[in-house]
This record gives C-alpha cells, sequence and structure tokens, in this order.
C-alpha cells in the first residue's frame, strides 16, 4: 500500500500513523533491502572492541596500568573497597527436646496474663517469630465468660498484632453481634501467635512450641465456655484427630488438672469466606453455644 502526503491533508496522514503504530508497526519498509542481522554483528564488535583492555604502554611505564587524572600515580585503580559489614540474619533453627521443655518451663511461669503476654514477646523458640512482623497474643475482654481460639494469624492480623482482623474479623464482628455479643463481651485469640510465612499451614512443631502458652493461657483465663475456630486447636487442645467437619457442632470438654470446660468447635471465619454455603453450620453452632451460655448472671 503506498501513500502520498500530496494526495491528503495532514490530519489523514496522522491518522495513518496512529494506526500503523496501533497495529505494531515499528520500522518503515526502505528502498533497497537492508540486513538487520548484519547490524546486529557489527553491533557487537563495537561493543566487544570497547570493552578490550587498552595494549600496555611501551617504555618505562610497561606493565603499569595508566592511572586516570587525579589519581595517585602507581595505584591499582581496580584495588577493592571494604566490604560492608554481614546483615544479620535470625538464626534458623529445628527445636529439639530442650525447646519443647524451655516453651513448657516459660508457659508455666506466668502468674497472669500480663506475664504471659510478655513471656511470649521474650520467647525465641519458635523460627516463626523472627520472619513475623508481630506478636499476636490477644484481643477483647479477659473477664468475658467466652473465650475464642483460632488458628493462626494471616497478613492483616500480623500486620495489626490484633488477632481475627481483616475481613476475617469483620465477619466474625458481624457473628458475634448474631447472638448479642462482641469484642467486649468475649476474649480472642490464637493457638499460634507469629504468623507463619504465606499463611502456610502450621508445622506440628510449630503447633507443639506454642500449645503450652495457649493451654497457660487457658487456665488464667478460666472462661466459662470455649469456642474453638478451624481444626488447629481442636486437634491441639482437646487431643482430636478428625477433621473439623466431623466434629463440629458438637460439644467437647477440655479437661486440664483443676479445669473442665465445654468446647464448641466450628469453622473459621477466614474458612466461611471462602465458603460461604458452610455460614448456616456455623449459624448453628454459634446459637448452641449462645443456649448452653444463658443470660449472663
Amino acid at each position: 500500500m503506498s501513500f502520498s502526503t500530496e494526495q491528503s491533508d495532514a490530519g489523514a496522514f496522522e491518522a495513518l500513523m496512529l494506526f500503523y503504530a496501533d497495529a505494531g508497526v515499528e520500522t518503515l519498509l526502505e528502498a533497497h533491502p537492508v540486513d538487520r542481522f548484519a547490524e546486529s554483528q557489527e553491533e557487537a564488535r563495537k561493543r566487544q572492541a570497547a570493552r578490550a583492555v587498552p595494549p600496555k604502554q611501551a617504555g618505562g611505564n610497561a606493565g603499569q596500568v595508566p592511572h586516570r587524572a587525579g589519581q595517585e600515580p602507581g595505584r591499582n585503580r581496580t584495588e577493592q573497597r571494604p566490604a560492608p559489614p554481614p546483615v544479620a540474619v535470625p538464626q534458623m533453627t529445628v527445636p529439639d527436646a530442650a525447646a519443647f521443655e524451655d516453651a513448657r518451663a516459660t508457659a508455666s511461669a506466668a502468674n497472669t496474663i500480663e506475664e504471659l503476654q510478655a513471656a511470649l514477646e521474650r520467647f525465641s523458640g519458635c523460627n516463626l517469630k523472627h520472619s513475623a512482623r508481630n506478636t499476636v497474643f490477644a484481643d477483647g475482654n479477659p473477664e468475658a465468660r467466652l473465650m475464642i481460639i483460632g488458628e493462626a494469624p494471616d497478613r492483616d492480623e500480623d500486620l495489626q498484632g490484633t488477632p481475627f482482623a481483616g475481613r476475617a474479623g469483620q465477619l466474625l464482628d458481624r457473628m458475634l453481634a448474631a447472638i448479642g455479643l462482641d469484642r467486649t463481651s468475649a476474649y480472642l485469640t490464637n493457638v499460634i501467635f507469629w504468623r507463619p510465612p504465606g499463611n502456610r499451614p502450621p508445622t506440628p512443631h510449630e503447633i507443639e512450641l506454642c500449645r503450652p502458652f495457649a493451654e497457660r493461657h487457658i487456665e488464667l483465663v478460666k472462661p466459662e465456655m470455649l469456642l474453638f475456630f478451624g481444626n488447629v486447636p481442636t486437634k491441639a487442645l482437646i487431643a482430636n484427630e478428625r477433621g473439623i467437619l466431623s466434629v463440629r457442632g458438637k460439644f467437647q470438654t477440655y479437661e486440664r488438672p483443676g479445669l473442665s470446660i465445654p468446647v464448641m468447635p466450628s469453622l473459621h471465619p477466614a474458612h466461611l469466606l471462602k465458603s460461604p454455603a458452610q455460614k448456616k453450620l456455623a449459624w448453628a453452632d454459634l446459637l448452641a453455644v449462645s443456649e448452653k451460655l444463658g443470660p449472663a448472671a
């Protein structure tokens, strides 16, 4: 196709050029063929020649590297600068029996909720702490009759340092409101206190390191009822091996020396966001919790 500016106005010419640009045309054809491959080879040879080391100078300067203006003669211009100090990287370890014993001893030494939180802030035996932004401890009212325990912090919880934040937390707030509760009449925490990278499931080692702190947390709060959200607290704290869909909706018992607390396993709000059709199951669980709690004393 040929086009002559003498046969059309400048506006039509501009429109045609824009059409070609939108179509991906980058180079106009010339009257004579051009060997682009030969051009690229020539450019490569020029770049290689420019990078070549200059020849040694004759006479007394033979073997010496010419110095730049302002540079001390005889000083090697390729002299390396001191290496920057290494960046400190947290030491990642595989927990052993001593690490688990340290977790149990540290947790049992806490006599108040505040001491337990401080102990968790100091505890470095769990590798999750090295990658997390915050230790996510608790939210709500520690004097509440209902204690809710979730799985592990997600991104929103890690950023805010608060359990059940973000969309999952907003859904939980609506769930609690539906049975006449809120964060002033419930106490919220997790089994795992630091976010696993990428929101992956916590490993058995990570659960075992955090479990003594979760158990001591329950002992210090002494709630009338527990509500477990998800597989992690249900399996870790009441020795259940079945999936959450198999045990939800049926009251269990949290048994420890001096404690016997009814537990309702249920579906985590984060799971309900992905499977909204199962909200009816969580609603039935909440109604059972509300009925068993009864009116406030």
